[in-house]
């Protein structure tokens, strides 16, 4: 069971995810809260696996805020970044404030699901258009060559670990490609992020795209 906590200042919002996401069988929203502060309370008191958190709350603290308290407090939480906002900078500063994913509002019913369900597991995820943006930064960084400080810092295996997050697996799933242990996998991660010194996976999946990675060796 997914246990989900809604952060929006919109009641009306919160009542329609409430009602789609309690309908699904494996996932419950366990709380609910209208703004950043209050949002943090709750999921220090309820300890869920995905915030759903609104990007604008006018009153009281803001989505990128809380996102980046909570990840302080709570680092092992899932932060999933609710937005009207398509727009590149919104993005990047969901990603660097720990957010684990972002979906737009508008986005379809199936679309959300995936989504909640892709951050509980621990992959990020990113609304089709935003990972084009990204996809369009990790060409051109290929064209400006600058991808030498990335592969100049990681093994060989660890530049394969990192180039299958970006890619979105999950931890099990880059053990059986790479025919090793789950256990192994996170050393590694544990790895880059020392060495990048970076504390989330969405950190890592920005990086690989910025200096990229991503089509290394796999």
């Amino acid at each position: 069971m997914i246990k989900i906590l809604l952060v929006d200042d919109h009641a009306v919002v919160r009542m329609g995810l409430t009602m789609l996401l309690n309908h699904h069988p494996n996932m419950q929203v366990v709380g609910e809260a209208s703004e950043g502060n209050e949002g943090i309370k709750k999921a220090l008191a309820l300890k869920p696996n995905v915030v759903i958190m609104d990007l604008s709350m006018p009153h009281g603290k803001d989505g990128l805020s809380a996102t980046e308290e909570l990840m302080k407090q709570m680092p092992e939480v899932a932060v999933l970044i609710l937005t009207m906002h398509d727009d590149e900078e919104y993005l990047f500063k969901a990603i660097q404030a720990g957010a684990s994913g972002c979906i737009l509002k508008s986005a379809p019913q199936d679309e959300l699901i995936a989504a909640i369900e892709s951050v509980a597991e621990g992959n990020a995820y990113l609304h089709p258009m935003a990972t084009k943006r990204l996809i369009t930064e990790y060409m051109e960084a290929i064209k400006q060559g600058n991808t030498q400080e990335a592969i100049s810092l990681l093994s060989d295996r660890e530049k394969e670990v990192l180039t299958l997050i970006a890619k979105g697996f999950s931890n099990k799933e880059i053990a059986e490609k790479l025919t090793i242990s789950v256990k192994t996998v996170e050393t590694h991660k544990g790895n880059l992020m020392e060495k990048l010194q970076m504390k989330t996976r969405p950190e890592l999946v920005q990086y690989a795209l910025k200096k990229g990675l991503l089509g290394y060796g796999i």
